[in-house]
């Protein structure tokens, strides 16, 4: 199981990690609250979490460019 868990967390966008950082709350609970919405409202949490994903990934890719390395 604890395999299982770190495969998810290497490979997942960490948008539950990164709202748990910048609201001060427990990153379980965010990702419990994703789950139990997910199954309450028939998966419409989802649809923000792929959105916030997104972002984080656009904001990540500009930053980049913007800040050239010459050795990655």
């Amino acid at each position: 199981m604890e395999k299982l868990k770190i495969f998810f967390e290497e490979r997942a966008f960490g948008v539950c990690s990164k709202l748990g950082e910048r609201l001060n709350f427990p990153i379980d609970s965010i990702r419990l609250f994703f789950i139990y919405a997910s199954f309450v409202t028939m998966g419409s949490p989802v649809i923000l979490y792929v959105s916030m994903a997104m972002t984080m990934k656009i904001r990540k890719f500009f930053r980049k460019k913007n800040n050239p390395v010459l050795f990655d």
